[in-house]
């Protein structure tokens, strides 16, 4: 059984429409095997008829199903240690050292998937920031399932054990039957939203740091820079970007400069909300150290973070609903800068 082209034409345009993902010909397998489930719940013995069913129409229901149908979710603790070793050796103390120290830090991280990545940021600042810094982090993504179950903090065993140091297991999760859950003093730092990376931010700006890692990397150009440009709009002046490894800023926006930390990317915004410029202070890395979890092999295009297409590596991460709502779960997030 093979996917009709006026099929698989409409659901690459229907998915690049909404969250920039592409779809190139030959990926006409992948699209029927992920939109098959979907087709028989409808009482479809096609996927086909399915497609064409909803074609004109484009019910948010339906093209939520659509594109969350053509995503993966692939995450886990302190992926990639060297961007958390970065967040608390250099960024923190670039950050304190600016007038008026750091009363309050504010964290983007995109693409969260199931909540690995935000959580690994509020753990590692709980150590790199005194009690005098009141921490919170913005977590989005695409879908909303994977969100309601991040905002719960609950992980098996099985994913604790992936990239979790087991001291900080004992300091930040407490036992949940055969599972772990965060503490409630870490999961208050953190609220869930979903949101469309081709959108501007509707939860506010001023962030001091925002983590956007393995993202980019499948995007096209006018994607990449549309993102970018968004991400810089909503950061404070001076704000610090980190990217996964394989992701630059270069040739893409001049509103970045690349900071040398031992490991990772890292770029800081030279302008930032309503374009106000940040003045050009010398960056002075700390001593580089080992970093708070072993530092892996580069992952591979096909197990990155964050929700992503499936169908890598020409494809690109985004939500796809217009608006941004809290996960029921979590706490509204205040629309403030400061």
């Amino acid at each position: 059984m093979s996917l009709a082209p006026d099929v698989f034409t409409y659901v690459a345009d229907l998915v690049q429409r909404r969250a920039g993902i592409q779809l190139d010909t030959g990926k006409e397998y992948l699209v029927e095997s992920r939109l098959l489930p979907l087709a028989q719940e409808a009482g479809h013995a096609r996927v086909d008829t399915y497609v064409r069913g909803i074609r004109g129409i484009e019910r948010p229901a339906d093209v939520q199903a659509v594109v969350e149908a053509l995503t993966t979710n692939e995450t886990s603790f302190f992926r990639d240690g060297s961007p958390f070793t970065a967040l608390a050796d250099d960024i923190v103390p670039a950050l304190r050292s600016r007038p008026g120290g750091l009363p309050r830090m504010r964290v983007w991280s995109a693409a969260c998937s199931t909540g690995q990545e935000p959580y690994s940021i509020a753990m590692t600042l709980a150590d790199a920031v005194g009690p005098e810094t009141s921490v919170e982090i913005v977590a989005t993504d695409l879908n909303q399932a994977v969100l309601d179950r991040a905002a719960q903090g609950v992980y098996s065993r099985l994913e604790t054990n992936r990239g979790l140091p087991s001291a900080m297991l004992v300091r930040h999760f407490e036992a949940d039957g055969t599972s772990w859950r965060v503490r409630e003093d870490l999961r208050r730092q953190v609220t869930f939203l979903r949101h469309n990376l081709l959108e501007s931010p509707p939860f506010g700006g001023g962030f001091d740091v925002v983590f956007l890692r393995n993202v980019l990397i499948y995007f096209d150009l006018p994607v990449k820079q549309a993102v970018l440009d968004r991400v810089l709009t909503a950061m404070r002046p001076g704000g610090y970007l980190v990217l996964g490894a394989a992701e630059t800023t270069i040739g893409l926006d001049d509103g970045w400069e690349r900071v040398p930390v031992a490991r990772g990317a890292v770029y800081r915004a030279l302008t930032g909300a309503a374009g106000t410029t940040s003045p050009v202070r010398p960056f002075l890395p700390t001593p580089a150290r080992a970093p708070l979890v072993p530092t892996p092999t580069v992952p591979s295009p096909f197990t990155t973070t964050g929700t992503v297409p499936a169908v890598v590596p020409s494809a690109a991460h985004a939500a796809f609903l217009p608006t941004a709502r809290p996960s029921h779960l979590s706490a509204p997030v205040r629309g403030e800068s400061r």
